[in-house]
């Protein structure tokens, strides 16, 4: 069972993520987004924990230290929190990765630096693959949303390197997704099972990305 921690980083501070989905009470006060967030947070440890069928709200609104009256004025019942938790955390992720990203110089630093930047938030957000994986079957309009928003952004960042022509011409709707499979792989792998230095994992990846598998050329061989 993945460990259930929550990123410092994370706290009740932390805004839920905008696009809240469908029947999720967005409130309106700070009070309010504050409670929404404990909720949320303490949503995420009991489902990391106990999966989606033994969860309880009562477990939930403890956790977040909150009266269990507080939970309907946000959500309507515990499928409904869940699907709310499996879009916040998909928000998430596209939040850390993307200033992490924005600075690389080129395509090929770009996926190297996302790829770090996802093993990371793995590391502190174990949870999510336990979480991820139950939507298929909670909320599969959710756990679709999920991989398709994520490829659909990496398949951008791609086309526009291509033009740049800092990459091949080449199906970036295919690529997006074959990095995006390998990024959730190295992610359970090394980021949930083992603790190896995340540089080293991503220094292998990235010479996978940009040189393939052939077998290298010695120097003066014609191509």
């Amino acid at each position: 069972m993945p460990d259930a921690t929550i990123s410092p980083a994370v706290t009740s501070e932390t805004p839920a993520h905008p696009n809240p989905a469908p029947g999720t009470k967005v409130p309106k006060t700070e009070r309010g987004r504050k409670t929404l967030r404990a909720l949320l947070n303490a949503a995420a440890e009991e489902f990391g924990e106990k999966g989606f069928h033994d969860a309880a709200i009562s477990q939930i609104t403890a956790r977040a230290g909150v009266a269990t009256g507080s939970f309907y004025v946000y959500f309507d019942s515990k499928e409904a929190i869940f699907q709310a938790l499996v879009r916040d955390l998909s928000g998430q992720v596209k939040d850390y990765v993307a200033p992490r990203i924005a600075a690389a110089p080129d395509q090929l630093a770009t996926e190297r630096a996302g790829q770090l930047a996802y093993l990371e938030f793995v590391r502190q957000h174990k949870e999510i693959y336990r979480i991820i994986d139950e939507s298929e079957f909670v909320d599969p309009v959710a756990y679709r949303e999920h991989y398709t928003n994520s490829a659909n952004r990496i398949a951008a960042r791609l086309e526009a390197a291509t033009l740049r022509g800092e990459i091949a011409a080449g199906d970036n709707e295919v690529r997006a997704w074959a990095i995006m499979g390998m990024n959730v792989f190295l992610g359970l792998r090394y980021g949930v099972w083992g603790d190896e230095p995340p540089e080293a994992v991503v220094a292998e990846a990235g010479r996978l990305i940009g040189q393939g598998m052939g077998p290298t050329r010695p120097a003066g061989d014609a191509a």
